[in-house]
């Protein structure tokens, strides 16, 4: 399971590393989706240039600061610093206490792996059907009450700019036709 875990030289510091996305397949309502963490598929600049800490993805409780992002063991992880503000003080004492433990990410993919039932991946990684997000840009991490993914508590999927708004399903379809689109090209 993803852990918020307080730094070795923390003493009072509002500074934690976490976990915040894994390859761990969550089913969505198209499928079983998998997000890549290979070399090259995260592309984590926009999250090591003005990346935020939310709480449950809210745009308006923003609660601190990522402060580096990377990838490791085919995880993402954040050191993230909580803000003195009243809204961070509340979230980082309930981090502090262990009543909140989970994360998430609000994500954008840009290039999906459609994959059969019965086939394997490009790669040979993982067995369809699934939907697997080749290449993919986190925009937020958040401190969560109730995660899609337990073992890093992950949400999955990019929302609209109001909280638990998602995006509707002609996105995502328009994505795949693209992505196929693409291939076809290729294929030529």
């Amino acid at each position: 399971m993803g852990q918020i875990i307080a730094r070795e030289d923390a003493g009072e510091s509002r500074r934690r590393i976490l976990s915040f996305s894994s390859e761990e397949p969550y089913e969505r309502w198209y499928g079983i989706e998998i997000l890549d963490h290979s070399d090259g598929a995260v592309d984590l600049t926009r999250l090591n240039e003005v990346g935020v800490l939310l709480f449950n993805h809210d745009v308006d409780t923003v609660v601190g600061r990522v402060i580096r992002a990377w990838t490791e063991n085919l995880r993402c992880y954040a050191e993230v610093e909580f803000d003195s503000d009243d809204d961070a003080e509340k979230i980082f004492g309930k981090v502090r206490s262990g009543t909140l433990k989970t994360t998430s990410v609000r994500y954008r993919v840009d290039l999906w792996e459609e994959v059969p039932a019965g086939k394997k991946s490009g790669d040979g990684r993982f067995d369809g059907p699934c939907s697997i997000a080749k290449k993919w840009t986190p925009l937020e991490v958040s401190i969560v009450s109730v995660p899609a993914d337990p073992t890093v508590g992950v949400g999955r999927q990019e929302k609209g700019s109001r909280a638990g708004e998602a995006f509707p399903t002609e996105v995502y379809e328009k994505q795949i036709a693209i992505n196929k689109n693409k291939m076809e090209v290729k294929k030529r």
